[in-house]
């Protein structure tokens, strides 16, 4: 296993820290003495992170209602408490390790720090600190095909969002629906990534454009095993499109009534179905934001 890296971006303002299938970009807004500090917290916090992962990964890939054991790693721990709350579907821990190592890197770097402003981007699943009077306008984009942000939405300091993240069958995981993208905004990263994964899940409806393998046969130790996951989405009648969708917005209307995300995005083959209460707001040119970091595919990658 390679040794973790830490560097500044040429822009002189945000840290990069990588190790293995971590890749983090950090940005903290501040007096330089704060900023510098709670870079220099980040990364030495990020350096045993993947290490601390893989001790416990055989139990991180175990079905959350299967686990009766307690995780000793911080992320670990953070991973298994977003997940428990939907132990009554299959799932587990590692639906929420993005959005739990960005969660536990930010808290490493704020810790008795005196910041504006500060996130953790981690391809995509975003933690946010804001102090009072401060906001974050995050930009969302579903097809990196056409250069245009599908929306926005504005993050300040008095809503109890902290947690951005993005699933669907085009992004980094895989997905067992047909959603090009479900973003979802949450009071945790690590909450928003494992309910942006069940709802993108959802989002699904049985047809021949449809394709589906294994996952096993992408990713051999795959937590999703044998399961169907989605490989390629063809063409939908408006139908299709719309029960796809309607299953995906009822998953996230029962997760936003019980408090398990604040709000979400729903959008497949440029229909969009929005979920709680930060509306997202027109189609914009993504010269318009400043990208936080390495881009993927389906997620929210532009922030000022």
């Amino acid at each position: 296993m390679d040794r973790p890296r830490s560097a500044m971006l040429p822009d002189g303002l945000r840290l990069h820290l990588h190790h293995g299938p971590i890749d983090l970009i950090v940005e903290a807004f501040g007096a330089k003495p704060e900023v510098e500090a709670a870079y220099r917290q980040v990364a030495g916090f990020f350096d045993g992170v993947l290490h601390r992962l893989v001790d416990e990964l055989k139990l991180l890939r175990t079905p959350m209602s299967q686990i009766r054991e307690e995780f000793h790693g911080p992320v670990a721990r953070r991973m298994a408490a977003a997940v428990r709350p939907h132990r009554k579907v299959f799932v587990t821990p590692m639906a929420a390790v993005a959005g739990a190592v960005a969660d536990a890197a930010l808290a490493a770097a704020i810790e008795d720090r005196t910041l504006k402003r500060a996130y953790v981007n981690n391809g995509g699943d975003i933690a946010l600190h804001l102090a009072a009077g401060e906001r974050f306008t995050v930009g969302m984009v579903s097809d990196f095909d056409a250069p245009a942000l599908d929306g926005r939405a504005e993050v300040s300091f008095e809503t109890p969002v902290r947690g951005i993240a993005t699933s669907g069958w085009q992004g980094r995981s895989m997905s067992l629906g047909i959603a090009d993208s479900v973003t979802v905004l949450a009071r945790t990263a690590a909450d928003a990534d494992v309910a942006a994964t069940l709802i993108a899940n959802t989002v699904d409806v049985d047809h021949p454009a449809v394709r589906r393998v294994p996952a096993v046969s992408i990713e051999l130790d795959s937590d999703l095993g044998e399961r169907p996951v989605t490989v390629d989405v063809g063409t939908l009648d408006s139908a299709s499109i719309d029960t796809a969708l309607q299953r995906g917005a009822d998953a996230a209307r029962s997760m936003q009534v019980t408090g398990r995300i604040v709000a979400a995005a729903l959008t497949l083959k440029g229909e969009t179905r929005i979920v709680g209460s930060h509306a997202i707001e027109g189609r914009r040119d993504v010269a318009a934001y400043r990208n936080i970091g390495p881009v993927q595919k389906g997620t929210p990658c532009e922030i000022t």
